[in-house]
């Protein structure tokens, strides 16, 4: 099964759909939940280049910033 890192964070819509579709497609899905472990800010700010939002979707060594839309954080 391929694996995909999702950084979301709490009572985001677009970090559930985009989750649930991974799921349908057939990924295992790692969640890291940006509002739960806020030191994990910094790494994520690298990911997106400064953008304070989520999700990111970390697939096969690329790099998704809100692929479907997204909300700050």
């Amino acid at each position: 099964m391929a694996r995909a890192l999702l950084y979301i964070r709490d009572g985001c819509e677009y970090c559930a759909r985009l989750r649930a579709r991974l799921t349908t497609e057939g990924w295992e899905v790692s969640e890291i939940n940006v509002s739960r472990e806020p030191r994990v800010t910094t790494e994520l700010l690298k990911l997106t280049g400064g953008r304070r939002i989520v999700p990111v979707l970390v697939r096969g060594g690329q790099v998704e910033v809100a692929p479907d839309g997204g909300s700050k954080f």
